[in-house]
């Protein structure tokens, strides 16, 4: 990210930092514990799983069919017979539901994204834009609810930034090597 845009964001978030202190907090460990394999019939509070991270779930019994509840939120895609990848797309609870062949039902688990603590979402009045941040610098990571533009701005950059880089490879490639 550029230094011009670095600045604007802290100025951005200035007012809203002002404005911390008051606000309630939560710490990380009151937060599900996210276990690393999960028997999904047997746990009663549900599914963790962390955003833009998958997980593997695992049912008692062989299930036919799964069904997310709000697909924004969590994607789905089915192993084999009794078992399933999670992938966490953005904060929020949703559920799970497992039907067995005969189509009764298996498991409806409530299933919660949770932040991976490097996310920060900046609200400017209605809006809200969503970054991924390390110790040193943030990059924008738009989310569902982001206003289109940030999100279209976002995503032409990186298209731009892919297609230049693939022509630096293939020219790269094609290039002679210089006669000694």
């Amino acid at each position: 990210m550029n230094y011009v845009v670095r600045v604007a964001l802290m100025a951005a978030c200035l007012p809203i930092a002002a404005h911390a202190a008051d606000a309630p907090v939560c710490h990380p460990a009151h937060h599900h514990h996210v276990a690393a394999h999960h028997k999904v019939a047997s746990h009663a509070s549900g599914i963790a799983v962390v955003i833009d991270q998958a997980r593997v779930v695992s049912f008692a019994k062989p299930v036919k069919t799964l069904f997310v509840g709000n697909p924004t939120v969590v994607d789905v895609n089915l192993i084999d017979s009794q078992h399933a990848f999670l992938l966490g797309k953005t904060f929020g609870i949703t559920n799970l539901v497992a039907l067995q062949a005969d189509g009764s039902p298996l498991s409806n688990q409530q299933v919660t994204v949770l932040n991976n603590g490097s996310a920060v979402t900046v609200n400017r009045g209605g809006d809200q834009y969503n970054y991924m941040c390390s110790k040193s610098h943030c990059e924008t990571a738009p989310r569902p609810g982001d206003p289109k533009v940030y999100v279209d701005n976002t995503e032409s950059s990186a298209t731009t930034h892919e297609s230049a880089s693939m022509a630096n490879a293939t020219a790269s490639a094609n290039a002679t090597p210089a006669a000694n």
